[in-house]
């Protein structure tokens, strides 16, 4: 149950709820016409790839200290 809890809290860490908002937002600004699809998926993209870059390198991180 422990690590339900775990995985729960470091899911609601404040970067990921960043990138929750920030995909909302922009995925609103797209829908609504006030920027384009490319510049979504630009956008989009960056937030997505910062977000999984820094828990890939936090998990490497994680396995060298065991």
């Amino acid at each position: 149950m422990n690590k339900v809890k775990d995985k729960l809290a470091k899911l609601i860490d404040v970067k990921s709820i960043v990138t929750i908002v920030l995909t909302i937002v922009f995925a609103t600004l797209a829908l609504t016409g006030k920027i384009t699809g490319q510049d979504f998926l630009t956008v989009f993209s960056v937030v997505i790839a910062f977000y999984f870059g820094t828990q890939t390198q936090k998990k490497k991180e994680g396995d060298e200290n065991d």
